[in-house]
């Protein structure tokens, strides 16, 4: 941006060297030129998620996986912590808690497969 600011550079040239049109690259070099370098920073950037469940539902969680619900896969758990607790949470986000991965570790073969060619035409 600040190549085209200069003027060694055109609109045209800038929006094929960064991969995009010519309408989004005009839109930030007029952001470049309001705001600057910081003008191009996303503007969610720094901001938690929005999704991020709470952190005194995380320690809650966190606490009730670890002792009174130890034993519980994380289906029941997740059942549990809906029905008496009050606290609902996906099945995935109990997993991720307590720095699971998915139990799911590899696909299942295929079924059938191709035979390999031979090496030779006429052979079988």
């Amino acid at each position: 941006m600040s190549e085209v600011d200069v003027g060694r550079l055109t609109a045209r040239e800038a929006a094929s060297l960064l991969g995009m049109s010519l309408r989004q690259t005009r839109r930030l070099i007029a952001v470049y030129r309001q705001d600057g370098v910081a003008g191009l920073v996303h503007g969610n950037r720094g901001r938690p998620s929005p999704r991020k469940i709470p952190a005194k539902v995380q320690e809650e969680l966190l606490r009730l996986m670890r002792t009174d619900y130890k034993d519980d896969n994380d289906c029941h758990l997740t059942d549990n912590l809906r029905e008496k607790h009050g606290i609902n949470v996906s099945r995935s986000t109990v997993r991720r808690a307590d720095g699971k991965t998915s139990p799911r570790k590899r696909r299942s073969p295929r079924h059938r497969g191709r035979r390999r060619r031979y090496p030779q035409q006429g052979m079988l």
